[in-house]
């Protein structure tokens, strides 16, 4: 792999063309990714899920040291597999061949830069000028005119949320079943048939937005799991996870955190991932009013008539999303109990009543506050704060929650990950996980007497 820098090749405007091409998938949640994957390609997209941590000291080497540690995760992802590739295919290999999926998020977070450093690294590689960078962005809700044309982008839009919707309930389902499963092995077992069940179910009907077959599938899987469970195992107590939405949902990047307290005597729910994209439209909703309003104000027809149609469009796009969230999950509690999804405007209301932080402010702290003090309303017995080392929204969400779980004598837990080895990770795990089933024991002493 030459590294030498020279002068960047052409680079793709606009709506990159992916026919004949290989769409890059940066691997993250391990069934949202997948599914996401399932769903670009009954849209006709050739796309695969990149193998993930095998490029680390790459993405490493070739950073500052200020980056989040995402960024050095999927830039050392793309840059191992391109090489890999160029070293499997010889002469071959052509760079023009892949496109590199990257989005971005508005605001302060450093997400929202990590495709620009990327394609300036990738530029300094005369072998990878030639990958294209396409990226979604937070500001216009995920839209996906970016990959596909106006008219198709709705659609594959509508498909990608109702397959993250079907991996969170997939996640869902693994976290309550796993920790009392009879047999070692066999909730894992299914969930891997299953996700792949779903992909293809997704590849053969997806496109015509016919969400009956993955709902179904999502059903049955829940009540096969839920015959592999033990049912004279005891209610463990259960832990909340908050925090970045790379760093918590990523396996490997989190150092296996859910496995580890499971491991240790817990049972997990983590921050889902359709939790976040619904926290997009709302904020855009609100955005839309608060324009709307301006205009008003200031007697701005034209102002007032685009504004009143964002307004519309983010509202019925809310609507939709959240009657679609139902449509999968109604069919899933009645055979098993997993943990219903918070509802993102019932989140602001957590904040808004004790004036802790606004959505206002922006950036992922807001639904992490707010997530984990709904973890404790829901009687959680710990909760985790997952995030990478440095970042700016999740350590502003400790400084909040940390005194404020306290008073509540929840305990809590600041998770941050730079991809270094924790000598003490073990002992404080333990720590806190004592603390929690000391918790669960005191709360059904309470409530028993």
């Amino acid at each position: 792999m030459n590294s030498a820098v020279t002068s960047p090749g052409p680079r793709f405007q606009g709506r990159p063309e992916l026919s004949g091409k290989t769409l890059l998938m940066p691997d993250m949640s391990p069934f949202g990714a997948r599914l996401l994957v399932a769903a670009l390609r009954a849209f006709g997209v050739q796309a695969m899920v990149m193998p993930t941590m095998t490029g680390l000291s790459l993405g490493k080497e070739l950073t500052s040291g200020k980056e989040c540690f995402p960024c050095q995760i999927t830039l050392g992802d793309v840059l191992h597999f391109l090489g890999e590739e160029q070293k499997r295919l010889g002469a071959a290999f052509t760079a023009g061949d892949y496109v590199y999926f990257m989005p971005e998020a508005g605001g302060p977070c450093r997400f929202g830069m990590y495709n620009t450093l990327h394609r300036i690294i990738l530029d300094r590689f005369p072998d990878f000028q030639e990958t294209a960078i396409v990226s979604l962005s937070t500001d216009d809700d995920y839209n996906s005119s970016a990959i596909f044309p106006k008219k198709t982008a709705g659609r594959f839009r509508k498909l990608a949320f109702a397959s993250v919707i079907a991996a969170d309930v997939l996640d869902r389902i693994t976290w309550r079943t796993r920790p009392y499963e009879r047999v070692p092995g066999s909730v894992e077992a299914l969930m891997a048939d299953a996700v792949e069940r779903m992909g293809e179910v997704i590849e053969q009907s997806g496109a015509t937005l016919d969400f009956a077959p993955m709902d179904a599938l999502a059903a049955e899987t829940a009540e096969t799991a839920r015959d592999l469970m033990n049912p004279d195992l005891p209610r463990r107590p259960k832990v909340g996870i908050v925090g970045e939405i790379y760093l918590r949902s990523h396996p490997g990047a989190n150092q296996e955190l859910i496995r580890t307290i499971e491991a240790l005597g817990g049972e997990v729910v983590n921050a889902s991932l359709t939790e976040w994209f619904n926290f997009v439209t709302h904020l855009n909703r609100r955005d839309a009013r608060l324009a709307w309003r301006t205009h008003v104000k200031n007697r701005n027809p034209k102002g007032v008539a685009q504004a009143g149609k964002q307004r519309l469009v983010t509202r019925l796009t809310m609507d939709w999303q959240l009657k679609r969230q139902q449509g999968t999950y109604l069919p899933v509690l009645r055979r098993l109990d997993i943990a219903a999804d918070h509802d993102v405007a019932h989140l602001e209301s957590y904040l808004d009543d004790d004036r802790l932080y606004s959505f206002d402010i922006g950036t992922e702290a807001g639904i992490s506050i707010a997530g984990a003090l709904a973890y404790a309303h829901d009687s959680f017995d710990g909760v985790v704060n997952v995030f990478p080392f440095t970042c700016m929204p999740s350590t502003v969400c400790s400084a909040v929650l940390k005194p404020l779980l306290l008073k509540q004598n929840i305990p809590y837990l600041d998770s941050p990950h730079d991809g270094s080895h924790q000598p003490n990770r073990d002992i404080v795990m333990r720590t806190f996980m004592h603390q929690v089933k000391r918790r669960a024991e005191l709360r059904r002493g309470q409530a028993g007497g």
